[in-house]
């Protein structure tokens, strides 16, 4: 039932019809770019570039360039400046694999984001956003899932790679928001 939310969420959003899938064989080995796309479908910002092995791991070199500095609620944040909201990413600070033969949780992670109001003084940890990611056709999209930060803001216990529970995330509006869908397009 969830997956099928997502498929029909990510239809309208982006005018595709997903193939839902395992993540084995999700991407072949090469270089993709990582994108944000807007509520709007008309416009991108390429965010990273993703580098993919045979083997399912993966490495992302962020695009520092396309963020801004800002100094949020005591700590820096790399945001997107947009028209009313800032996207901020959230490097996941804990241990993460980079393997995405099993299934695509951990790019998940890779893109982290907390938005907010441009202007607007701190930042809040309820604004989370999570992208969650599926296969299409040689490419990923994810799509825009709101979740508490919080959540994240203790250690998870030892050999716990993966401590945000799918349960907690709430499937966001994507036109009350300025980037609901991320890309991985292959180069």
């Amino acid at each position: 039932m969830r997956s099928g939310l997502r498929a029909s969420g990510l239809a309208a959003v982006t005018g595709v019809t997903m193939a839902l899938g395992g993540a084995a064989g999700a991407l072949e080995t090469g270089s993709y770019g990582v994108w944000l796309q807007t509520a709007q479908g008309n416009e991108k910002i390429r965010i990273a570039d993703l580098a993919m092995a045979e083997d399912g791991l993966y490495s992302v070199d962020m695009d520092h360039s396309q963020f801004s500095e800002h100094f949020l609620s005591m700590r820096p944040f790399r945001c997107l400046d947009g028209p009313e909201k800032l996207w901020c990413h959230v490097p996941y600070p804990y241990a993460i694999n980079r393997n995405i033969s099993n299934d695509l949780i951990d790019i998940e992670y890779d893109f982290l984001f907390i938005w907010k109001k441009a202007g607007s003084y701190g930042i809040d940890l309820w604004n989370g956003v999570y992208y969650v990611v599926e296969a299409d056709g040689p490419s990923l999209v994810g799509v825009m899932h709101e979740m508490d930060m919080n959540s994240l803001s203790v250690p998870p216990e030892d050999g716990v790679l993966r401590p945000v529970n799918r349960s907690l995330l709430d499937p966001a509006e994507p036109q009350n928001h300025w980037l609901p869908t991320l890309l991985v397009l292959p180069e």
